[in-house]
């Protein structure tokens, strides 16, 4: 798959990142909005990741809501009200198969490989239109194949919803697992217990939209 030179970014994130880098921290679109426009589907909803503290995410912008500040996140409100969220670069430090713990301070490497699937793992500069995909995303959403950054085992152990995750994204853009994220889903299946029912409703409820039929295992 060949990058395109540059994504139909929204005005109201363009605004944000550049406040961000003319102060100094680097910031980098990400998520599902990036992986969607290069199967080319319509998605706005681009979030931003960058090397600005949360703390500092605040103080630069006048209305902001503290949404999962823990992690790192506040999402940004334009002038329409409409929330943006701005995470900071950030890794785990300690997960119990539920919730981490993470540490800020890191680089945009250290937090695109904390992702899901290599298709979640690709980020683009909204100011400069580079590209940085280090675990070759985009090759598998040629391949239409849902591949977990790094160790499988480890990626579900940090967090057993994303079995779940891996099952909804294969349903939606009928993608097939590969076998080794596929075993290491089966294996940590019994994880799945751990999680609240609110969670499984939630991700579940992103994938009832009738997109597509969905594909068993």
């Amino acid at each position: 798959m060949t990058f395109p030179k540059r994504l139909p970014i929204p005005p109201e994130v363009l605004k944000i990142a550049t406040r961000l880098e003319e102060a100094g921290y680097e910031t980098w679109c990400v998520g599902g909005a990036i992986r969607d426009n290069l199967l080319k589907l319509e998605n706005h909803d681009f979030d931003l990741t960058t090397a600005a503290p949360p703390k500092q995410i605040q103080r630069l912008f006048k209305r902001t809501v503290p949404v999962g500040i823990e992690h790192g996140t506040v999402a940004v409100l334009d002038a329409k009200n409409q929330p943006h969220e701005v995470t900071t670069f950030r890794k785990d430090i300690k997960t119990d198969g539920r919730h981490a713990v993470v540490e800020f301070g890191v680089s945009l490497m250290d937090d695109l490989a904390r992702r899901d699937f290599t298709v979640n793992a690709i980020a683009y500069h909204p100011l400069r239109h580079e590209w940085r995909d280090p675990f070759e995303g985009a090759q598998d959403l040629e391949r239409k194949l849902i591949r977990s950054v790094g160790d499988a085992n480890w990626r579900f152990q940090e967090d057993y919803l994303r079995i779940l995750r891996a099952l909804r994204f294969s349903a939606r853009f009928e993608f097939r697992i590969h076998s080794r994220t596929h075993e290491a889903a089966k294996a940590n299946a019994q994880g799945l217990a751990q999680l609240s029912a609110e969670r499984v409703r939630d991700e579940w409820w992103r994938g009832s939209r009738p997109r597509t039929k969905f594909r068993s295992w």
